[in-house]
């Protein structure tokens, strides 16, 4: 499978996430929530790896692809508290395209600090998110 699958499968998961955090968020905590289901990805991300045999390459990994590896765990950390918090507050069908302005955001990131070409039709394509994510936060 190429990566169109792959990301379209990634948010049939992420929709999935959304409406099973928001039952499960009901009566506990966001942040105990967020604990919980950072376990469960834990556990579930080391099996994977385990299984397939790829926890070997752990000690072939750099200081520099480690730190950026930890700081993305923390950036995803601070997302999900956040998110399991708005999910407890608000309407999951409100809050969830709200949580998607990360992909306008993303493209303006990689472009800044990457380097990556940003063409009009994807600027007019992160326009186009970016206004449905507000349309329909706010309607």
């Amino acid at each position: 499978m190429n990566w169109i699958g792959w990301a379209l499968l990634s948010a049939v998961f992420a929709a999935a996430t959304a409406l099973l955090a928001k039952v499960g968020v009901k009566h506990v905590d966001s942040n105990l929530a967020t604990a919980i289901r950072t376990s469960v990805v834990v556990v579930f991300a080391w099996g994977i790896a385990i299984a397939t045999g790829k926890h070997s390459g752990l000690r072939h990994i750099d200081a520099r692809t480690l730190l950026f590896l930890a700081l993305s765990g923390l950036a995803t950390g601070l997302s999900w508290l956040c998110y399991f918090r708005a999910l407890q507050l608000g309407p999951a069908s409100r809050v969830a395209p709200l949580d998607k302005l990360s992909v306008p955001l993303v493209m303006l990131f990689a472009w800044l600090l990457l380097g990556e070409k940003l063409t009009v039709p994807a600027l007019f394509g992160g326009l186009l998110i970016t206004a449905g994510a507000v349309i329909i936060a706010w309607a």
